[in-house]
């Protein structure tokens, strides 16, 4: 008798927590829901020498008129690399990112990333001629 109340007890969960799934669906990712931040770690390079760009700026956001903004979301080290956190929106097609050399020796380079996921991302910039 026991087994039996124990085994209708398992199937009662069991039948909860598929109700529950079946109203409010899989957990979302931070990155699926609106407002979001998504980690995004470059590192900078010369195209032509292969060298790491110390001091480039990195502006941007979830819209394309981000990039025209003066907040930078970062600049590269002296290995050049850098660490943001880029606002993402799931709907929308960024996020979008420019590089800016202040000196002016590197051409602006802008960009739209699709791949959100944590990872290394090596940028090459072309020099000014």
């Amino acid at each position: 008798m026991k087994f039996l109340h124990n085994l209708l007890k398992g199937a009662s969960l069991t039948g909860a927590l598929f109700v529950f799934q079946a109203c409010y669906g899989m957990p979302q990712s931070p990155l699926d829901l609106e407002g979001g931040e998504a980690p995004m770690s470059f590192s900078l390079v010369s195209r032509t020498t292969g060298e790491p760009l110390e001091g480039i700026r990195i502006k941007g956001g979830s819209w394309k008129h981000d990039m025209e903004r003066e907040d930078v979301l970062g600049i590269t080290d002296a290995s050049g690399r850098c660490r943001v956190e880029i606002p993402y929106y799931r709907n929308q097609e960024g996020p979008f990112l420019r590089f800016e050399d202040p000196q002016g020796a590197f051409v602006v380079k802008d960009t739209t990333l699709a791949d959100l996921r944590d990872r290394e991302i090596v940028i090459t910039l072309d020099s000014v001629q």
